[in-house]
């Protein structure tokens, strides 16, 4: 029969590895690695830029719409990477060789989403198509009026 105290050890031991694996598996789903994209078109004002103290959220090419507090909705079944302007990209083997660009969302749910699952919530919405070129830069694109209503409707 084991004596108490190694059993007291093994359950800390057992413990201590459970809380490692834990913290580890948790540290990296909440820190999804942020996606960088080259575009095409250079502007000098950019999401994430920052003028008098306030965030840039939309710029040349972006859509902008009123959410009031509304949710936005996955077009298709997808994924959902941040970027380094505090916006998300979403991308789907539905529509290869497209991004859509969402800023201006609270909270937005990152990784694999369904379609009408809801990506975020927000205020307002600056939304933009991007188009992969040849040489592997993105372009701004005007988007279809069909992909903003599925966005912005639950199916």
């Amino acid at each position: 029969m084991p004596d108490t105290a190694s059993m007291s050890a093994k359950g800390t031991l057992a413990g201590a590895l459970v809380v490692v694996l834990l913290t580890g598996c948790s540290s990296q789903a909440s820190n999804p690695p942020i996606v960088d994209i080259q575009l095409y078109q250079q502007w000098q004002l950019q999401p994430g830029d920052t003028i008098a103290g306030r965030s840039v959220t939309g710029g040349l090419g972006d859509i902008s719409i009123e959410l009031d507090g509304n949710a936005v909705y996955a077009p298709f079944d997808g994924k959902v990477d941040p970027t380094k302007a505090n916006c998300v990209l979403f991308s789907s083997p539905d529509v290869p060789g497209y991004l859509f660009r969402f800023c201006g969302l609270t909270a937005p749910k990152l990784g694999d989403v369904l379609q009408g699952d809801p990506i975020g919530t927000g205020n307002h919405l600056e939304f933009a198509a991007l188009r992969k070129q040849s040489d592997g830069r993105w372009a701004m694109v005007e988007p279809a009026k069909s992909i903003l209503e599925r966005t912005l409707r639950k199916p």
